[in-house]
């Protein structure tokens, strides 16, 4: 599957049918929380992260992220990827642990996702 690079806003139906396409309900994302960007579409969070960075983002404000579509707002988001763990940043765990990251994620997927 061909890696899709957000920068303008996409219509959840168009993510909703790259899921289908893929994994069926989810649709894995990294997010560039500086520039407010996402790739989308990869087979790993880690190859969205490699596209982001080789078009000028840098890897501690990249993010992996699950989206599901077809899930209401305030859950159509899992923070769990292995481009997670960076305990240098402080993060130890898949997971974003950082409630200011997580807010800084979901302001760029509102702002992207129509």
């Amino acid at each position: 599957m061909e890696i899709k690079v957000v920068a303008s806003p996409i219509k959840k139906a168009e993510i909703a049918g790259i899921a289908k396409n893929q994994f069926g309900d989810l649709v894995k994302a990294a997010v560039d929380v500086e520039k407010e960007i996402m790739a989308i579409g990869g087979e790993l969070h880690a190859d969205e992260e490699a596209l982001l960075i080789a078009r000028g983002s840098r890897q501690e404000n990249l993010w992996g992220i699950n989206f599901y579509p077809d899930r209401s707002e305030d859950e159509w988001i899992e923070f769990d990827s292995m481009i997670n763990v960076r305990p240098s940043q402080g993060n130890r765990s898949r997971s974003v642990e950082s409630q200011a990251i997580q807010g800084k994620i979901k302001a760029v997927i509102k702002k992207l996702v129509s």
